[in-house]
């Protein structure tokens, strides 16, 4: 590859373990930016990041810093692990720091909350002629699992075929296999809408319910995911892979999943202001729930999950009582709601 340095901006979990044991192994030089000088300082003291990723060994050559001048300065590669609600911010403090176009390539799940605008329109909005590409990064990955180097696979989808290929590259390692996809919409809204039905999935084992509940949570919240998704211009096959039914599996059935376990404590009885106050994780289900469920109202489609749990996080509704609702909800064919994906004019 001709590109030798990168760097990830934001130091959580899934930017560390992208830093440490991805991007490490193809680049010479990875500068991993924490917003905090401290946990910079810490990180290339103890060779780990003892605060959001404990036990993983970080290479000497990954650096952190918190000055984002130094962080992307000859860099080719920009890798945002920024949660959805600060990617502005910090997007607007990188662009004029660009003396050249770079790669960039966006790793966050989710919409930003007040445009309702999918992440990657956010950066090409703020960065202009100086990404020479932007890319999305999704999949079933656990930063706990990559960063113990368990074999793992993702999606690097780009409208330019040929730069998705360039960025395949550059993620690819013997235990973090990686594909293709053109469909940027269908990717980023799998990975977006996933962590939606990970609450739900959550709240359901928080009250006490097994294996059928989360089934029919996972393939109705996935019939929801089509169906927003096809509306929104995205391929439906897209949702059929990683970035949709795979995610879908590892955030909904882990305890790993920072979404399923804010489900699992709103099922047991506190409420999302409690649950979000006693984690330094962003839980992305909640932004992503709030977002979508304004979005399948100015669109029209009937998502009645993700608006269960919107009632559920946000209007203070019952679990159980909302659970009966959805149960008991006009009989329906199973396909019924997804027919306009093979129905011919």
């Amino acid at each position: 590859m001709a590109t030798k340095t990168a760097a990830v901006i934001g130091a959580g979990s899934w930017g560390t373990a992208l830093a440490a044991r991805v991007l490490s192994h193809n680049f010479s030089s990875v500068t991993l930016w924490s917003r905090g000088e401290d946990l910079a300082q810490a990180i290339n003291q103890q060779r780990e990041n003892r605060k959001y990723l404990p036990g993983v060994q970080i290479p000497t050559h990954v650096i952190a810093t918190s000055s984002l001048a130094e962080a992307i300065r000859e860099k080719e590669l920009l890798v945002f692990a920024i949660p959805s609600a600060h990617l502005r911010e910090v997007l607007r403090k990188v662009a004029p720091l660009l003396d050249e176009p770079v790669d960039i390539v966006n790793t966050a799940k989710g919409f930003e909350p007040t445009t309702l605008q999918r992440l990657s329109e956010v950066i090409k909005e703020e960065i202009g002629p100086n990404a020479r590409t932007v890319a999305v990064l999704s999949g079933p990955n656990h930063a706990e699992e990559v960063g113990q180097d368990m074999p793992s696979a993702s999606v690097i989808s780009s409208s330019d075929l040929d730069a998705a290929m360039r960025l395949q590259d550059a993620f690819f390692t013997p235990n973090f296999r990686v594909y293709t996809n053109h469909d940027m919409v269908g990717v980023e809204l799998g990975g977006a809408l996933k962590n939606i039905i990970a609450l739900a999935a959550g709240v359901a084992d928080g009250m006490g319910f097994g294996d059928n509940t989360k089934a029919m949570l996972i393939t109705r919240g996935l019939g929801e995911m089509v169906r927003l998704g096809v509306r929104m211009g995205a391929d439906p096959r897209t949702f059929a892979g990683l970035s949709g039914i795979g995610d879908l599996i590892a955030t909904c059935t882990s305890r790993h999943s920072r979404n399923w376990n804010a489900g699992f404590k709103i099922g047991q009885g506190q409420t999302l202001q409690e649950v979000a106050g006693g984690t330094h994780m962003v839980i992305e289900g909640a932004f992503a729930t709030e977002a979508t469920y304004k979005i399948s109202k100015k669109m029209g489609v009937e998502m009645p999950l993700t608006e269960a749990l919107y009632r559920v996080l946000f209007a203070g509704r019952d679990p159980r009582a909302t659970l009966v609702e959805m149960m008991n909800r006009v009989r329906k064919h199973e396909y019924e709601d997804l027919d306009f994906i093979t129905r011919r004019d």
